[in-house]
């Protein structure tokens, strides 16, 4: 099993590493005393959940973990695991201006300055700096840049970043379904709901959906909304985004955003291969 050790200096972005590595698959666990390890090692394998490794961050807040990690590392790789430890720094300037800007009370503050409690624990981390894997300066990185990196450093260079995109439809009337990260009104477009033989059904109907996406007004629109989203979705990957809420909206949430969203489910199918679509007020639209 492949066992990851996040560790280094407070304030240096093991927080993101962990959440980005949670978003890979593994099973990350945070401050576990370092007695514990092997244990918990063992326990993971024995479990029979699928994980693609485990995750364990120790640093200056466990102050045992100083005392035994090498004993720790040792018998968890005589198991036959293979175990990497990451270790996260920056300059002294940037740790500094990070827990200005947080207000958080630096871990290793005995009753000093922010300035030496950043010596005082990179001199205790020292021995381990030298043992680490691999060493992750985050000085210059942004949370979604760490992100990225993390994953695709876990990953191998060669696998992008998988974006997972869900499509839904809902109805203004109801509210906008606050996950989301684009909403599309398309209120503008010919409602079947006024249209006596078409308002008992719904958008996933071949008569609403002839209706709605035969229109001239419908077919203008998306010819611009497809390649705005085609220059959209890579960006938001880029950026470090895991997941994705496009929420197409009309009234009632039955009728018009069910077959636009439905037909851009269709579309983005054909280049990512994780679109779900869902239809969050399909059945309240008729109330």
């Amino acid at each position: 099993m492949r066992i990851i050790v996040i560790t280094g200096m407070s304030g240096s972005g093991k927080s993101t590493a962990v959440r980005a590595l949670e978003d890979e698959g593994y099973y990350c666990v945070d401050n576990l005393p370092v007695r514990l390890f092997k244990r918990f090692v063992d326990l993971i394998g024995k479990s029979g959940e699928s994980f693609k490794g485990v995750v364990l961050v120790a640093d200056i807040r466990g102050r045992e973990f100083f005392k035994g990690y090498e004993s720790a590392f040792h018998k968890i790789t005589d198991a036959g695991h293979t175990v990497e430890i990451f270790f996260f720094d920056a300059l002294d300037d940037v740790l500094m201006r990070r827990f200005s800007e947080t207000r958080r009370r630096h871990p290793a503050d005995e009753q000093c300055s922010v300035g030496e409690a950043i010596r005082i624990e990179r001199e205790r981390l020292g021995v381990l700096r030298q043992l680490a894997t691999r060493v992750i300066d985050t000085s210059e990185f942004s949370v979604h840049q760490l992100k990225d990196f993390i994953q695709r450093t876990v990953r191998g260079e060669g696998q992008e970043n998988q974006l997972v995109v869900v499509v839904q439809s809902f109805g203004f009337k109801y509210g906008v379904p606050p996950e989301s990260s684009i909403v599309m009104d398309v209120r503008f477009l010919p409602n079947p709901f006024f249209v006596p033989e078409l308002k008992e059904a719904s958008g996933l109907e071949e008569a609403v959906r002839n209706y709605v996406l035969d229109n001239p007004a419908t077919e203008c629109f998306l010819d611009y909304f497809f390649p705005l989203l085609d220059m959209l979705l890579p960006a938001h990957r880029q950026e470090g985004k895991s997941y994705l809420t496009i929420s197409i909206g009309c009234t009632g949430g039955r009728h018009r955003s069910v077959a636009i969203a439905q037909a851009t489910g269709i579309h983005l199918q054909e280049k990512w291969p994780s679109v779900r679509v869902m239809h969050r007020d399909i059945e309240k639209g008729l109330r």
